[in-house]
């Protein structure tokens, strides 16, 4: 390199890095999930006289496999089930808790609840796990219910092969996600299955620990903090979910053998928000979801064997970020639309295969018409090397220090990073018809539209008032 060149080169580096060492006493902390293991509180027994409902006279003199019809109208107190029956609600009728404990308590197994609202109202104790509806036993099922006011909507605590299907949870407005519970809480318990619930306004749409083999397919978990938290849960099936709007998105950590199909992940903005986290997960199979509008889409950190295929991952400002600490993870045949940077790699290195994926970003010619650009697309470049490695770096992608890495890094290829790859790039996006719409849910859409509705729409806004910084062509 001649020796002005070289000059020019050690500047421009040493700028940037002024630039961005400037933004360090400013710009705060990542913003990373620590997930930390919840342990119950003392279990809620028999409410007093003074906070029972008059329901409780008609469940104390039931049979074992009693069906009990409760028709219109408010019912105020709290519910013991100690045995085994049919509590069946018609024409909506009310239960409004005492205000201090959980409003109906399971402690019997083989037990429904079906057709009721529940108001918490606004009380409870965060130490005792109150909610709406709390059950300690197995085979309950929880129907069509609608639960306000409460701090937890559904806890279920060792309540082995559970059912909860078509409940809403509307949580405690106003107050901070730390003075609340979650939508639907589960702990220590096998064999459940949620279908078709929705939750907002909670902590945490569903928190799961410590349970596994279970299914949770046709949900909505939006406007909270988390849709999903999820720890040391194995062997769980996720399929035909909503998780959007959330203040840092899903984080799951601990686990194995997670299936994720037509999930969407979706708007969850916020300084560190992701679509979906792994950490400490392996052996995880994601196909066909839609990861949209988020701040990072993908993020992987002490990972193995996961393998994404098919997902549509757009309009995000970060679409992958992977550290040094995961191993043998594999995309193939995805779609990559109109995100600002393909990846963030924290760490040196990755063995990350990339292989046949899309990328709006990537400009390359098919000269020989197999549908495939003719060389490597590179995904990363020296400054989202750097953003990865220094948080605050990330401040100024649009700024100064970021163009001028970008620059010195086509003029100076001496700047390069150890580059990561897809060595098979497609040119074109292939149709995805089981990924569903970014609004909706619906499935069966066609990606040709998709990527023009995507792309010139949540992709452009985003592009459009941030800025996407356009990609160097390599040195043939």
């Amino acid at each position: 390199m001649p020796r002005r060149d070289a000059w020019i080169a050690r500047a421009v580096v040493a700028v940037a890095r002024a630039v961005v060492a400037a933004g360090l006493a400013a710009a705060p902390a990542a913003a990373g999930d620590e997930g930390h293991v919840t342990t119950p509180g003392r279990l809620e027994g028999r409410p007093s006289a003074a906070e029972s409902s008059l329901l409780q006279q008609r469940i104390d003199a039931a049979s074992a496999g009693a069906v009990i019809e409760v028709g219109p109208g408010e019912y105020r107190g709290d519910l013991l089930v100690d045995r085994p029956l049919r509590l069946v609600g018609h024409g909506r009728p009310l239960l409004v808790g005492s205000g201090s404990g959980s409003v109906v308590r399971v402690r019997a197994s083989d037990v429904t609840i079906e057709g009721f609202d529940i108001d918490g109202r606004d009380g409870g104790d965060l130490g005792r796990d109150s909610a709406g509806i709390h059950v300690a036993a197995s085979r309950a099922t929880v129907r069509d219910c609608r639960i306000r006011g409460a701090l937890f909507g559904i806890y279920l605590r060792e309540a082995h092969d559970a059912v909860v299907e078509r409940c809403t949870v509307r949580g405690i407005h106003g107050r901070d996600p730390g003075e609340k519970g979650s939508g639907i809480h589960v702990w220590n318990t096998r064999g459940f299955r949620f279908v078709g619930n929705d939750l907002s306004d909670v902590r945490d749409g569903f928190y799961i620990q410590s349970s596994s083999n279970g299914t949770i397919r046709g949900n909505v978990a939006r406007d909270l903090r988390y849709g999903l938290h999820y720890m040391f849960s194995d062997d769980n099936l996720f399929e035909d979910n909503v998780f959007e709007n959330g203040a840092a998105g899903t984080a799951l950590m601990y686990s194995k053998r997670i299936v994720f199909r037509r999930n969407r992940f979706a708007h969850n903005r916020g300084f560190a928000s992701v679509g979906l986290l792994f950490k400490a997960c392996d052996d995880v199979l994601a196909e066909d979801n839609l990861i949209a509008d988020n701040a990072r889409g993908i993020f992987l950190e002490g990972s193995y064997r996961n393998v994404f295929r098919g997902n549509v991952v757009a309009a995000s400002d970060v679409a992958i970020v992977i550290y040094d600490s995961c191993g043998a993870n594999r995309f193939e045949g995805n779609s990559f639309v109109g995100n600002m940077t393909p990846l963030e790699l924290v760490g040196r290195r990755t063995d990350t295969a990339f292989a046949g994926n899309y990328w709006s970003s990537n400009g390359d010619p098919d000269l020989d018409g197999d549908g495939r650009s003719d060389r490597p697309y590179r995904l990363s470049t020296v400054f989202d090397h750097l953003r990865g490695n220094i948080a605050s770096a990330d401040l100024l992608s649009h700024g100064f220090a970021g163009a001028a890495l970008g620059m010195a890094e086509t003029v100076f290829p001496v700047l390069r990073a150890v580059p990561v790859e897809d060595a098979a790039p497609l040119v074109a996006p292939p149709a995805r018809p089981l990924v569903p719409s970014l609004e909706g849910g619906g499935r069966g859409v066609n990606y040709g539209g998709m990527a023009v509705s995507l792309a010139l729409g949540a992709a452009g806004v985003v592009v459009a008032t941030r800025g996407l910084r356009p990609r160097r062509k390599r040195a043939a």
